[in-house]
Order: C-alpha cells, then sequence, then structure tokens
C-alpha cells in the first residue's frame, strides 16, 4: 500500500474523524504514526525483524531513512538531530544485535537527558522466551538506560504506544523511549482508526509550573545576596530557556556560568560569563562557585565532575535556590535551601517578572566587591598555553584557530570524548545554544562524525565540524561511507597525539607515568582512509598550516573533509581538579604535578 504526502492529513485523523476505518499491517499504522509526528529523518539498518517495517517505508516518500554502517551510529545521529533541532530524534533497529549494538546509544541519549524514540524489532510474540533467532530481551534490557520503553504485542496499540513514546521522550525531562515492535505485528492487518490528537497518562503528568511561594524566597534571596553566582547545565537548553536566562542575568548583573553541557546558554563572549567549571573548568568559574553565598542552579544536576568532592564543597556555608523539571533531581548530591520543581523557562519567566514589579534591587556595592574578587582570580589566565610555538602543532591552538575563523559563521561543533572534547569546550567560545554537540554523561566515545551526520541533515546549509582524536574517531569511522552515500558533508578535525590523551594524561599524574596500554602503536593513513572513502584527506603538521587547511576545507564546502592534525602528545588539559578534590583543589599547569 502506497503511503504518500496526501495521506498525513488522514494519518492525523483522531479515532472515529473524518479519515474513518481501513484495514493496515502494523508497519503501515506504525510509519502513519511517524508521519503523524512530523519526523522526517529515521536511521536504522534493516534486519529480519524488521523488514514488513522497511517494506512499508520503501512504499511512502516524506521519511528519508538514512542506512547507517553500525546500530551504535544510528541512535548517535539521530540523538545529534535532536540535540541541535530540539525534535525527537528517531532510530530503527532490528532485535537481537541490532538492538544490543544499539545500547550504547540508548545510553548515552539517557544520561544526558535528549528526546528519542529508538524502535526495535522483536521476534515473533509466539517465539518470545523461547531462545528464537535474533532474540534478546530488550525491554529488561534497556529498562534502566530509558526513559520508559514498550513491548507491542497488539498491533492496534500501535498508534496510541507511538504517541505515548513520543509523549513521554519530549516532556517533563526528555529522554530516550524505546518501543519493541515483534515481527507478527509489524505484519498482521488491523484496524486503524487515525493517529489519536492527545494522549492521557495517569501515570505521568509532569509539573511544568513552579510554585509561585518558592519563587518568591528565591527572588527574596537572590536580591539580598552579597556574591550570587548562576550556574546553569544542559536543562536551561533542553528547555529552550536560553533566551530566559539571559534577560535575567543582564538584569541582575549576576556572573553565570556553564556546565559543559550548558555551553552556549549564555554568551561566552560577555564579560558575566566566567567559563566552564568543574574539573576542568576555569578558576574564576571554580572559585566562584565555592566562594559565593547564593547559587542559584538552573536545570544542572551537581554532578562529580562539577562540583568534585561533596565534603569540600559544602565547606563552605552558602543558600542555594535549585530550579530544575525533575524532582528526583533535587537535593539528589547537595542539599538545597528552595527547591524549585517545573519547566526552566516558565520559572525563569516567573522570576523575571516578580525582578520587574519589585523596587528592590541587589546591593550594588556588594556586587562591585564581588566583581573585584572574581576579576582578580581571572587575572590569573588559567587557559593560557604556548602560543608562539613554531615547532609543534598545540592542540588548543586547532580549536581557537577555527573558532576565530567561524565565531561569526553558521557552524555547529560536535566532539569525541578525551582531551580534545575539553579543548573544544575551553577554546571555542560557544555565544549560540544548540551548537556544542558532544556527550557529557556517559562520556561515550565515538559519537563526532555520527553526531555531525545528523547535525548536517537537519542543518544542510550550515558548516559542521567534528573536533575528535585519533582514538575515538576509529570507534565510528565507518560513518564516513553514510556521509558520502547521504551526503553530508563535514570536516574532521582530528587532533592526533598517537595516545589515547585523556588516559595517558590522568596515568602521568596518578600513576607516576605508567603508560599502560595508551599509546596508538599501529594508526591508519587517515588521508589515504579518508580517500578511500571518497572523501579529501590532509596531514598537516606545522602550526602554521593549520589555519589554510581549515581554510581549504571550508572552501570545499560540498565534500567531508577528514584533517589530520599532528599535535603535541605531551600537552595536557589544564586546569584540573583531581579525583576526590575540592573544585578549588586546581592543577593550573605541569609545574603543579
Amino acid at each position: 500500500m502506497e503511503i504518500s504526502k496526501a495521506e498525513i492529513a488522514s494519518a492525523t485523523a483522531a479515532a472515529h474523524g473524518a479519515a474513518g476505518s481501513q484495514d493496515l499491517m502494523g508497519a503501515e499504522i506504525l510509519i502513519k504514526s511517524l508521519q503523524a509526528e512530523n519526523v522526517q529523518y529515521i536511521w536504522g539498518y534493516p534486519g529480519g525483524a524488521v523488514l514488513y517495517i522497511y517494506d512499508a517505508l520503501y512504499k511512502q516518500d516524506t521519511i528519508q531513512h538514512v542506512l547507517v554502517r553500525h546500530e551504535q551510529a544510528a541512535v548517535h545521529a539521530a540523538d545529534g538531530y535532536a540535540r541541535a533541532t530540539g525534535e525527537v530524534g528517531v532510530a530503527l533497529v532490528t532485535s537481537g544485535p541490532g538492538l544490543t549494538n544499539a545500547v550504547t546509544g540508548i545510553a548515552t541519549a539517557y544520561m544526558d537527558s535528549i528526546p528519542m524514540v529508538i524502535i526495535s524489532g522483536q521476534v515473533p510474540t509466539a517465539a518470545i522466551g523461547l531462545d528464537a533467532f535474533q532474540e534478546c530481551d530488550t525491554v529488561g534490557i534497556t529498562r534502566p538506560i530509558v526513559k520508559h520503553n514498550f513491548l507491542v504485542k497488539d498491533a492496534r496499540e500501535l498508534a496510541s504506544t507511538l504517541k505515548k513514546a513520543f509523549h513521554i521522550a519530549r516532556t517533563g525531562r526528555p529522554g530516550p523511549v524505546v518501543v519493541d515492535i515483534p515481527k507478527d505485528v509489524s505484519f498482521k492487518k488491523v484496524p486503524y482508526h487515525g493517529y489519536p490528537q492527545s494522549v492521557e497518562m495517569r501515570s505521568y503528568n509532569p509539573v511544568r509550573k513552579g510554585h509561585g511561594g518558592q519563587i518568591r524566597k528565591a527572588l527574596q534571596l537572590l536580591l539580598t545576596a552579597k556574591r550570587p553566582y548562576i550556574y546553569t547545565g544542559g536543562g536551561v537548553l533542553l528547555g529552550n530557556a536560553c533566551n530566559e536566562l539571559r534577560t535575567l542575568v543582564d538584569m541582575l548583573g549576576y556572573p553565570v556560568t556553564n556546565t559543559l553541557m550548558g555551553l552556549g546558554a549564555y554568551p561566552a563572549s560577555d564579560r558575566k560569563f566566567l567559563g566552564m567549571l568543574g574539573m576542568h573548568g576555569t578558576i574564576e568559574a571554580n572559585n566562584a562557585m565555592q566562594h559565593c553565598d547564593v547559587l542559584l542552579a538552573v536545570g544542572a544536576r551537581f554532578d562529580d565532575r562539577v562540583i568534585g568532592n561533596v565534603k569540600h564543597f559544602a565547606q563552605n556555608d552558602r543558600k542555594i535556590i535549585h530550579v530544575d523539571i525533575d524532582p528526583s533531581s533535587i537535593s539528589k548530591r547537595v542539599k538545597v535551601d528552595i527547591p524549585i520543581v517545573g519547566d526552566v523557562k516558565d520559572v525563569l519567566t516567573e522570576l523575571i517578572s516578580m525582578i520587574r514589579e519589585t523596587t528592590t534591587r541587589p546591593d550594588a556595592g556588594a556586587l562591585a566587591a564581588w566583581w573585584d574578587q572574581i576579576e582578580g582570580w581571572r587575572k590569573r589566565d588559567c587557559l593560557k598555553y604556548d602560543r608562539g610555538n613554531q615547532e609543534v602543532i598545540k592542540p588548543q591552538f586547532v580549536v581557537e584557530t577555527l573558532w576565530n575563523m567561524t565565531r561569526d559563521a553558521d557552524a555547529y561543533i560536535t566532539s569525541d570524548v578525551g582531551q580534545h572534547q575539553m579543548w573544544a569546550a575551553q577554546y571555542y567560545r560557544f555565544d549560540e545554544p544548540r551548537r556544542w554537540i558532544n556527550s557529557g554523561g556517559l562520556g561515550t566515545m565515538g559519537v563526532g562524525i555520527p553526531y555531525a551526520m545528523g547535525i548536517k541533515l537537519a542543518k544542510p546549509q550550515s558548516e559542521v565540524f567534528c573536533i575528535t582524536g585519533e582514538g575515538s574517531v576509529q570507534m565510528n569511522i565507518q560513518e564516513l561511507a553514510t556521509c558520502r552515500q547521504y551526503d553530508t558533508p563535514i570536516v574532521v578535525c582530528a587532533l592526533n597525539n598517537r595516545f589515547l590523551g585523556m588516559v595517558r594524561q590522568w596515568q602521568e599524574i596518578e600513576y607516576s607515568g605508567r603508560y599502560s596500554h595508551s599509546y596508538m602503536d599501529s594508526l591508519p593513513d587517515f588521508v589515504k582512509l579518508a580517500e578511500a572513502y571518497g572523501h579529501v584527506g590532509m596531514l598537516i603538521e606545522r602550526p602554521q598550516d593549520v589555519e589554510p587547511a581549515l581554510r581549504e576545507a571550508r572552501r570545499l564546502k560540498d565534500r567531508t573533509v577528514f584533517i589530520d592534525f599532528r599535535t603535541d602528545p605531551t600537552e595536557n588539559v589544564f586546569p584540573m581538579v583531581q579525583a576526590g578534590k575540592g573544585i578549588t583543589e586546581m592543577l593550573l599547569g605541569s609545574e603543579d604535578l
């Protein structure tokens, strides 16, 4: 049966609506449901349990399927798409190894609260539990790493289940939802009455509006603070509350910091931004976090990479206001004084309105003294490095050069995980939200290229750069074939130091330089490898060639370009907070080792 653009309207009709009833296969109902959700792209890999779904995909022309080379990359690409657009990303995998290959991608999205729907095939319902070919317990395996999952045993429930899945994925604290569909369910024909226009779930009703009394208490505390600080995380981006955050910060004139996942929520070029905080944060950001007297935390969760040792953090007395959509995140690691459960955009909007209505203003003298102290910390320039080195490429220099070239461009930056990720976060100054796409919570190597692919499909006119390392990039390098097949030109900037850099750094500092299996002893010729996939490869070994290489890569805007930057293998990421230390106990350079 053909499923065309003309049928999208009928797909969204409610039960008993104008579309009436028709008999459709489960796979066809699934496609109509995805069309009704306005899904434009699905990343996936076919297999026996999902062939009826792939057949239904073949017969329609509104959803583009992207054939990846590994299921992990399918979920990562859908994840990158979701992070950049704010829409729900969709991936499709088969049963058994298809699903288990996707698990890392699902866990990555779960840890960073990314809205996704992962559709997995399953063996026929009669074979479930009998160790059938390519069977696995999808519901059991994914339960700890999803917001929710469904096993659909009746084709008549497909449309309502998809409606619930998308609703759960995108509301409250977002997250991935798995929908497991047995093969016979996708094959069976049942009456289809249209896609539900609304959904009601008695057990799932996330709070949106914050408690007015709590917000008034927060306002009073904020306006009487002597050393105020605003700490924001990825929840501000996920809640589309960046404009509200910027308005609030500018109204109050308070210092602000972003976590790794929150970069871009407040412009990095603004003087009130103190830089990223945490394990590799700036002196000024970390010291302000420790020494403030009132802390406003918005869409952040006080994780171990941000505040370090909890006991150290608790040494200084401060009042904490915590705004988050997820009540389970509040007082989870750090006890707070004023909890506000609600949508961050709504809460900040109400807080801004209250500030405008009151005549009370912050203590200008105390705030000036607080800024003087912050500027004193800032003068230490904790992100300095040997910029004048003409013998070897400093990895920071590559990132800084890229930022200088693209600071006014429509550009997106993805990264893998390791030293290069931290250098990208430190030296690429993000002024806009959803431009920095990386794995924060799970720290998944191999996401960089799939993320970039997903973004390029969503934003074909934008420039997309993947900052990676020679270790991470090999984990999903096969997706260069997907870039070629679907014409998604990206620029891969590999900061190649011939080490698993972050592992080597920890081994140098914590393990007396015993570099156990962190040296990359046999690397491919990345230039030839890129060319073998049909792309452009460049080998850059001198600092003076960095800018010309990036300029040439940008000029070749219709080609995927892989630039192998041979960088200083001895360079470490500083500042650095060691495990078990407090956030003000920072190593600032090799002189501290």
